[in-house]
């Protein structure tokens, strides 16, 4: 099969080759890729920062949209031809990919496969993130940093559905008015103005309480003591990356008195179990508001597989709205 290997840490280092095909294990699928999604933890792995777990491909890619072509023993619920959006381990920049059967969902229907390959990971780690892990709930305010990303066009889609007020950060009129018509109550340029602020007021709006119950952050370093001042009593701060570095120092004394809870989670060596249980809630609750088109997946561009340089290049250049996708 033809398959992008990252040879180096630049984007101009990502090369197609040829590797062998993949062969299903007990519990897995063999998918014939139609699409795969490209996310920020793809970037860090091609620059050396974030190696896959033991046993997982070398090949990037950690979702991945197509037609199952091939089961391993024990797999009973899903069945050569059915139609699927996966999330994988690695593997998803290639024309095949294998990967455990609980890991995958239906292709929602009306979506096409580079929609649906635009779901998995930003999906799951939303989901796990802010319902299973800070038990975000209706009627709670949320600040979503970086709300013009793939994770942060899915977090405020599914949680302002959810019944959640939704209060982002973005980097430009145009990406804050994105988030505005995908959900968002209130969209912040933080070149131009203070998020601190603004979430406090927002929290002071809804609820009567200075600051917001929950926030998604991927950016660390300084944002993490500003998350801390913007953050209502009992709030949780989630932290899913540090794109601007994890070692900061911190005052906790507003930690202790605001009652405050700091977590953070990391999705891809989890086992299939865990992931599993996240797919299951996202069928029952998120997949009926996909398909009702409630919930759609923001499609910035698509690239042919062996244009994985320049799609890294564009994720790297944060001038994208939404998802990236490689098509076979």
């Amino acid at each position: 099969m033809q398959a992008i290997e990252a040879q180096g840490p630049e984007c101009t280092d990502l090369k197609l080759v040829e590797r062998p095909t993949p062969v299903p294990g007990a519990g897995e699928v063999l998918i014939a890729v139609e699409a795969a999604g490209i996310n920020r933890p793809d970037v860090l792995q091609r620059q050396g920062t974030y190696p896959p777990p033991p046993g997982a491909s070398d090949i990037l890619g950690l979702e991945a949209a197509g037609e199952i072509i091939a089961i391993g023993d024990g797999v009973k619920t899903l069945a050569v031809g059915d139609k699927v959006t996966a999330l994988l381990t690695g593997g998803g920049y290639a024309q095949f990919a294998t990967t455990d059967a609980r890991q995958c969902l239906p292709v929602p229907k009306g979506l096409s496969m580079v929609e649906a390959a635009a779901l998995p990971e930003t999906f799951f780690t939303v989901w796990s993130n802010l319902f299973d892990r800070a038990g975000l709930k209706r009627g709670e305010t949320l600040l979503v940093h970086g709300g013009s990303s793939g994770i942060g066009t899915t977090a405020i889609q599914i949680a302002s559905r959810l019944g959640v007020h939704v209060i982002t950060t973005a980097g430009s009129a145009d990406k804050c008015q994105a988030c505005l018509d995908l959900g968002a109550e209130k969209a912040v340029n933080y070149r131009e103005a203070d998020f601190v602020e603004a979430a406090r007021e927002f929290g002071k709006s809804h609820g009567g309480v200075s600051g917001v119950n929950v926030i998604l952050d991927m950016v660390g370093g300084e944002y993490v003591a500003r998350n801390i001042k913007s953050l209502a009593p009992d709030g949780r701060l989630v932290n899913i990356a540090f794109l601007q570095g994890s070692k900061v120092e911190l005052d906790l004394m507003a930690v202790m008195l605001k009652r405050l809870s700091l977590t953070g989670s990391t999705l891809r060596a989890r086992d299939p179990d865990f992931k599993g249980a996240i797919a299951e809630n996202l069928r029952k609750t998120v997949w009926p508001l996909i398909e009702s088109g409630e919930i759609r997946p923001v499609i910035h561009q698509t690239f042919q597989l062996g244009e994985a340089a320049k799609a890294h290049a564009l994720m790297e250049s944060s001038q994208h709205i939404g998802k990236i996708v490689l098509t076979a």
